[in-house]
């Protein structure tokens, strides 16, 4: 994989994925931006709750649930130290359904955190405190 980010003024960033997918990267009016785009550090956690909502679903599908909707929120505290990085990352999910299985649920939700996220279980080999929850709510 690669990626390409190439600097816009003040600072403000344009990233490019090496699929040719276009990120708008940029900082708050205190830090010299125009907040024009996410903050770096925004789209890390972005891309945990990406990566394991792709894992969730592909479980989910595979195990033939009838998933509607998920979504995961996903929260970071960081130090306060430089570099600031993250020290816990807590993500929730709300798994829409019919006839959604909780132990169906809890199994993906695991098997992402344990096995399959990348981008999380980079984060926890790096130290960063890792959490999940996961609620599923009916839908007719």
């Amino acid at each position: 994989m690669k990626a390409n980010v190439k600097w816009s003024g003040q600072v403000a960033f344009m990233g490019e994925t090496g699929s040719g997918h276009k990120v708008q990267m940029d900082g708050p009016a205190d830090k010299g931006g125009k907040d024009l785009g996410a903050r770096p550090m925004e789209l890390m956690l972005l891309a945990v709750g990406g990566c394991s909502s792709f894992d969730v679903i592909g479980i989910l599908q595979k195990a033939r649930q009838d998933i509607v909707d998920c979504e995961v929120s996903v929260e970071g505290e960081r130090v306060d130290d430089v570099p600031a990085v993250y020290s816990k990352i807590h993500l929730h999910f709300t798994v829409s359904g019919r006839g959604l299985k909780q132990s169906q649920v809890k199994r993906a939700v695991a098997l992402s955190a344990d096995k399959y996220c990348s981008a999380s279980i980079m984060l926890a080999r790096g130290g960063v405190e890792l959490s999940h929850s996961y609620e599923i709510k009916e839908v007719p």
